[in-house]
């Protein structure tokens, strides 16, 4: 049985074998989003672009996206925050999306770096994209094709953006709905970071005041990096009591977060906003609520 099987919305994950099928339709683009964080004390850590790895080896007709270079605000002072609606879609229409086009998404490693870039596409209203189950990870194991070396020319695309969808959230709106019970806010962030007892700490160590934990990690197989099918998630998000409340979700800085959301949006949840720059911004300002344990 397909993983994408028992979803409200199937279509936003495409299976490995989908897409070799697809291989050489001049509609589709594929996008390969692999970023690397290396730790580094001083500033939590390093974004280091996964161009190299897509260059040793990416799905053929594949091109690179600079997550952080191509569709992130340079001029914030937050990593990887929302474009201008210009800025992406100039972007995006380097990479040959527009009308008429399908993307699919995915990454080396943790497939988040995808579902972030799914989760930009869809604030800006295209809906025609999809994240590979499994990644790379699957895709070669399985021995599907590979192409070496810089991306093959690709004429541009038109990307419009026809409308800006309120899907992020900022520190005000996080802060407004701590001890809502009509709100869920989500930390897909690790449990020992989640309680502030270890990993990563984006400044104070904890959570959100009121938050739950599904990590991003946890919505996978650790086996294959495909997501869990959607009865395993589904159990997951409801045992947090998520389905009949508005969710946030949140991370160190929106990308891991992004995840979850997709998860949710693939479930039906019709009310899902991601908090853009999540404890990057949250720990580092004392007077936002913080907990740990």
């Amino acid at each position: 049985m397909s993983t994408s099987e028992g979803f409200a919305h199937p279509e936003f994950l495409i299976e490995t074998d989908a897409l070799e099928r697809q291989l050489g339709d001049s509609a589709l683009r594929i996008l390969d989003c692999t970023t690397h964080l290396v730790p580094e004390p001083k500033i939590t850590y390093q974004v280091v672009p996964g161009r190299a790895d897509f260059e040793k080896g990416h799905i053929p007709g594949a091109q690179f996206v600079d997550l952080q270079g191509d569709l992130s605000d340079k001029d914030h002072r937050f990593r990887f925050m929302l474009p201008s609606a210009q800025a992406f879609a100039s972007a995006m229409s380097r990479f040959g999306v527009g009308e008429g086009t399908r993307v699919v998404l995915y990454s080396t490693a943790n497939p988040w770096w995808a579902t972030r870039v799914w989760w930009l596409l869809r604030v800006f209203g295209f809906d025609d994209a999809a994240v590979l189950n499994g990644g790379w990870q699957k895709w070669t194991r399985e021995g599907r094709p590979v192409e070496t070396g810089p991306a093959r020319p690709r004429p541009p695309g038109n990307f419009l953006v026809r409308e800006q969808r309120p899907l992020m959230v900022g520190k005000d709106g996080v802060l407004h709905a701590i001890g809502k019970k009509g709100v869920c806010t989500i930390n897909a962030l690790l449990p020992e970071q989640h309680a502030g007892t270890g990993g990563n700490s984006y400044g104070r160590p904890g959570r959100i005041k009121g938050s739950v934990n599904l990590p991003a990690a946890h919505l996978l197989d650790p086996k294959t990096n495909e997501f869990l099918p959607a009865g395993e998630l589904r159990k997951r998000f409801a045992a947090l009591g998520a389905f009949d409340k508005e969710v946030i979700t949140y991370c160190g800085g929106g990308i891991a977060a992004s995840a979850d959301a997709l998860a949710l949006v693939m479930l039906g949840h019709p009310n899902v906003r991601l908090y853009d720059a999540s404890l990057s911004e949250w720990a580092t300002d004392p007077k936002l609520p913080m907990e740990t344990g």
